[in-house]
């Protein structure tokens, strides 16, 4: 959506319209804090709205929740299409849509000191106090982390994925990683594994290291007002068709589902190149009006499709936290899932049947899960799912890692440049080397434009009032 009347901000999420007239400079009563507790934050990555995602969820919930108690929240990304320049969405998160296209898989391609300049007019303008950077797949993620650290910023950094060792694609991400977390200030992981995984990969202290869940939005993913009923039992996949998500594994399994139990039927939703396995499955096994395949599927329809059936499957070989099964469980289904990653710390047992990787443990986990169904109430499910994972108690324990890392001691430039040659024999003096140039290019442009010549912008929060109403127009609608 392209915005061409400078009175006006979009909100993208919700296509609602906000009219500057009713943007004031003030929070919602209750939620104020003292402006030495506040912090103004800079969330960077290269995957946010119009892109759908675990991490694009994860970023707009948290902003709007950190929004609520009182912070001041960002967000700079890379340009999608025409969506480039300042975006405003639900309750006044300001997104910098910086004119930087993607270069690979939604990644902008690496200039190092490219992003400087643009950087650091934001962190400047707003007048931000802590950057947290998202995915460490995210080149945009890693520059700008690296040039807020130049900066003398303090600095967090989420890890959302798992990682290899052996591969060559592996060790040069463990190496950029290594890299980033050299002098980050606090890191946060979304589960356990993720966590030790992380350490292992990056050489980072575990104490530096916080684990925050992911949540779910139980106000969108409610159980349906009528469960399906009659004898068919409809298994549901939903996620990206490729190999890490194992669809390989549900080549071999659907079949002999199918075969086991003449009463069940598939719902499959999602593309991507392995969606051509699953259709050569389905006209091998005719199958065709068993296996449902319903391609690409918006986030807002994801609702709609879980509550048609009774069991969401998953079948991941690789899985930091998978917030899909807590969407799942949050409608009222049963999962099934491979016991890769974080999936075993997601849900209580009584929610979840895990199988290994296997075609014939999958097998005998569906089945065992088939004869659960009898058990299940979906409405007590997501009780329980509305008590466990809560967009708050995330922001709120976010919080408390901004505010570990404003104690952490400002060390100077040498005392910081000296961990880079621990990265390695090589890869740490071409680190040392790279955080060199950045920090002279940085005093460049405080000579060329120093930072009193930079007008900062005032700050504008919907108030509650205003805001509450056009969600709740927008809901009726």
């Amino acid at each position: 959506m392209h915005n061409d009347r400078p009175d006006l901000y979009i909100c993208t999420d919700h296509l609602l319209v906000y009219s500057i007239k009713h943007m004031t400079p003030s929070v919602c009563e209750g939620d104020m804090m003292d402006d030495s507790q506040k912090h103004r934050i800079l969330m960077v990555s290269d995957f946010f709205y119009p892109n759908f995602g675990g991490v694009e969820n994860h970023i707009y919930y948290l902003s709007q929740c950190l929004l609520k108690l009182g912070h001041k929240v960002v967000v700079a990304t890379h340009a999608y299409g025409n969506r480039s320049g300042v975006r405003y969405m639900t309750g006044g998160l300001k997104v910098y849509y910086i004119p930087w296209s993607p270069f690979v898989m939604q990644n902008t391609l690496p200039t190092f000191y490219g992003l400087l300049p643009i950087i650091r007019t934001i962190l400047i303008r707003e007048r931000i106090t802590v950057v947290h950077g998202h995915q460490a797949f995210s080149t945009f993620c890693h520059e700008a982390l690296m040039h807020a650290r130049t900066m003398g910023y303090k600095v967090v950094f989420t890890d959302h994925s798992l990682y290899g060792f052996a591969d060559v694609g592996s060790i040069h991400m463990n190496k950029v990683l290594q890299f980033t977390l050299a002098d980050v200030s606090q890191a946060i992981c979304v589960s356990h594994t993720s966590k030790e995984n992380t350490v292992l990969r990056s050489g980072l202290p575990p104490e530096k290291v916080f684990v925050v869940p992911n949540a779910v939005d139980t106000a969108i993913f409610k159980p349906a007002v009528d469960r399906p009923s009659g004898s068919e039992i409809v298994i549901v996949v939903i996620s990206r068709l490729v190999y890490r998500k194992g669809v390989d594994l549900l080549v071999e399994v659907i079949p002999e589902v199918c075969r086991l139990h003449p009463n069940v039927r598939f719902i499959i939703g999602g593309d991507g190149p392995k969606r051509v396995r699953l259709e050569e499955m389905r006209e091998k096994h005719s199958l065709q009006d068993r296996v449902e395949m319903l391609g690409a599927v918006q986030h807002v329809q994801v609702r709609s499709v879980l509550i048609s059936g009774h069991i969401f499957l998953n079948s991941s070989l690789t899985e930091a936290f998978c917030i899909a099964i807590l969407e799942a469980a949050s409608c009222g289904l049963l999962t099934v899932s491979t016991r890769v990653g974080g999936v075993p710390e997601v849900l209580p047992d009584e929610m979840i049947v895990l199988a290994e990787p296997d075609p014939g443990d999958m097998v005998h986990a569906i089945q065992k899960a088939i004869s659960m169904l009898p058990k299940i109430d979906p409405q007590a499910m997501h009780n329980r799912m509305r008590e466990l994972y809560n967009w708050h108690d995330v922001a709120k324990r976010t919080e408390i890692v901004y505010d570990r890392a404003f104690k952490c001691s400002n060390q100077n430039l040498l005392e910081r440049l000296s961990r880079y040659l621990f990265c390695g024999a090589w890869a740490g003096k071409l680190f040392f080397l790279v955080m060199i140039v950045g920090f002279l290019l940085w005093q460049l442009l405080e000579l060329w434009q120093p930072a009193d010549d930079i007008e900062e912008v005032p700050d504008f929060t919907l108030p509650c009032s205003c805001d509450e109403e056009m969600l709740e127009k927008n809901s009726v609608k």
